[in-house]
């Protein structure tokens, strides 16, 4: 087994990442304000499910695989980007107040579970996180290699579902408030929206530069 000191360590590092703002927290945010507390939760559950992918992929040799195929990353990082515009600009063109997102409740959280597990997997950068930082907390005197892996992977998502599950509770508790004033909603839809196409933006630029 991991010792305690190398998985608070890895606590810590995995902590610094998730906290800080990008598609991951920015799709949870806009899913809070057009859903509530559920649509936020059913995005965090779906990061939750991709990260728990990305660890499973990463055991496989997916990361291996995108760090030595330059053409595979170049594909993943151009469909990923291309995805996470699109989520972007279908909040930005949303005229509908905060609630009209969750008439169909079920399968609107299906949906926004379905994009947050989508949208997390096709990120390159966390199969090439993992392939970089796994190996440093993973030890084969410490037994076998699976469930070293299974241990890192359920701190990667417990450290998702207490940064995201809490951003989700704080931004659905404004969305009653919102859904009283549909210019505010508007706005912050909008905002959200315009930062999502802005990473994707950002994504493809650092997807053209490695092509020069």
């Amino acid at each position: 087994m991991i010792p305690a000191v190398q998985l608070g360590l890895f606590f810590l590092l995995v902590l610094g990442i998730v906290a800080l703002p990008g598609l991951d927290m920015a799709y949870v945010l806009g899913s809070s304000l057009s859903g509530g507390r559920r649509g936020g939760l059913a995005a965090v559950a779906g990061i939750m499910a991709g990260g728990a992918c990305h660890v499973l992929l990463t055991g496989l040799g997916v990361g291996a695989l995108l760090q030595w195929s330059p053409v595979l990353f170049q594909a993943v990082l151009w469909i990923g980007a291309g995805y996470v515009a699109w989520i972007g600009y279908g909040m930005w063109r949303s005229e509908g107040g905060a609630l009209h997102a969750v008439e169909v409740a079920g399968q609107s959280r299906w949906t926004t579970f379905r994009r947050g597990a989508v949208t997390c997997l096709l990120n390159p950068k966390a199969y090439l996180f993992m392939l970089a930082v796994f190996p440093q907390f993973m030890r084969r005197e410490q037994g076998p290699l699976w469930p070293q892996a299974a241990t890192l992977g359920v701190v990667i998502v417990l450290t998702q579902l207490a940064v995201y599950g809490a951003l989700a509770c704080a931004a659905g508790g404004a969305q009653l408030w919102l859904a009283e004033r549909p210019g505010y909603t508007r706005v912050a839809l909008r905002g959200v929206g315009a930062l999502l196409m802005g990473i994707a933006l950002l994504t493809a630029a650092e997807g053209i530069r490695r092509l020069l």
